[in-house]
């Protein structure tokens, strides 16, 4: 039996934060019923066609759930959705500011009309504050963090390649979600979780944030260096290939002085002897193990690093990553089905000892619909009129 077999999970989504959430739930054995717009569906099923025709971050996002269509807006949506809310665990949503009240989904009702309901909302900027009313989106929130100020070269910022604060808010709506149903197993009662972008993407930031409240400056963009450790960042070696190179304590200097660079001396040169003097001297240090790694092959470098116990790493592609040898050794991809036939998918990073995941496949928009309103009692006439009026 997977850990949350039994949890029924109701899930108003679009986009990236919500999906996630719920795609981690069914991973290991909820229900996840995902209601969508008829016609149109989340919207993220247009993001791209890059999947044989699907999206390739719904693909991602959105396996071994159910999907059900339905118009929230439409009169005869509330009674469905209130079957639903009676026999569920938990509700989800990213609706934007203000559209739960106009639905009847305020979180303080539906905590009074379904005490046992976990009810977890995701929001841009959190329930409260001059941006409470906002409207927000992935990028708009690197931004407002401070995240893309982080990011790039001394020349100009960049937004950083995934969508992270999205992925941030998703993760610890997950987490919430299972502190959520411990405590309702301690004390027989649901509640109101509430994640955001803005909260859980600045929890990320915060070294950084220390760094520029207590030293008066922010720290520097350094492109793919690390901001505040050296030497840790890539090399090139002799035959044109790039080494990452990750030095993170005293100890694996002195190894790195010693047995990489054939330099021992280095240790207790007045400019290098903490990481905090690393740092600030960086580039004659750049300098000085560039021209020793410049000397050897990407292969000889790796395996002096290794001798080193230093760590280190390729400079990859995402279809490096795609092929990586890591992936097969360890047996990570599955097969799931979709719209557009057989995928493959990388199991989820959680690896539970005894529980193999569910891997089931990527529902088409409404596939599930009729099945979930019979559930519910609705006859097969009933089921029909529903289409018919546009509220299924």
């Amino acid at each position: 039996m997977l850990p949350l077999a039994g949890i029924t999970v109701i899930s108003i989504e679009q986009a990236v934060a919500a999906p996630f959430a719920s795609r981690q739930l069914a991973d290991f054995g909820a229900r996840v019923i995902k209601v969508e717009r008829p016609g149109t569906g989340d919207f993220a099923r247009d993001y791209d066609g890059n999947v044989q025709g699907l999206s390739s971050w719904f693909v991602w996002l959105n396996r071994s759930k159910e999907s059900l269509t339905l118009d929230l807006k439409h009169p005869d949506a509330q009674s469905i959705l209130e079957r639903l809310l009676r026999r569920a665990d938990v509700l989800i949503h990213n609706l934007a500011p203000g559209a739960p009240e106009r639905l009847g989904l305020a979180s303080t009702s539906l905590n009074a009309k379904y005490p046992g309901l976990i009810v977890c909302e995701i929001s841009g900027y959190g329930p409260a504050g001059p941006y409470s009313g906002k409207k927000a989106y992935d990028l708009v929130v690197q931004n407002e963090t401070g995240l893309v100020s982080l990011t790039g070269t001394p020349d100009g910022p960049a937004k950083a390649g995934i969508s992270a604060a999205d992925i941030a808010a998703g993760m610890y709506a997950f987490t919430g979600i299972l502190l959520a149903l411990r405590t309702r197993e301690q004390t027989g009662r649901g509640g109101v979780l509430q994640v955001s972008l803005f909260d859980s993407l600045g929890e990320w930031l915060m070294p950084a944030a220390y760094t520029a409240a207590f030293s008066g400056h922010p720290p520097l963009r350094s492109g793919t260096e690390h901001a505040s450790i050296a030497p840790y960042g890539p090399f090139e070696c002799a035959d044109g290939r790039w080494i990452v190179v990750a030095v993170q304590n005293e100890r694996e200097w002195a190894r790195f002085c010693s047995q990489v660079l054939a330099q021992p001396e280095l240790v207790s040169d007045a400019r290098f002897r903490t990481n905090s003097l690393r740092s600030q001297n960086r580039e004659p240090l750049r300098a000085i193990v560039a021209a020793v790694l410049r000397t050897m092959s990407e292969t000889q470098a790796a395996e002096r690093l290794d001798r080193a116990e230093i760590a280190h790493g390729n400079v990859n592609s995402v279809d490096d990553f795609w092929k990586h040898p890591q992936h097969g050794a360890r047996g990570q991809w599955r097969e799931v089905d979709s719209p557009a036939g057989p995928l493959p998918a990388l199991l989820p990073p959680i690896n539970l000892a005894g529980v193999d995941p569910r891997m089931d496949p990527v529902p088409g928009l409404g596939q599930h619909t009729e099945r979930i309103l019979a559930e519910l009692g609705y006859s097969a006439e009933s089921i029909e009129s529903l289409h018919a009026l546009g509220a299924v």
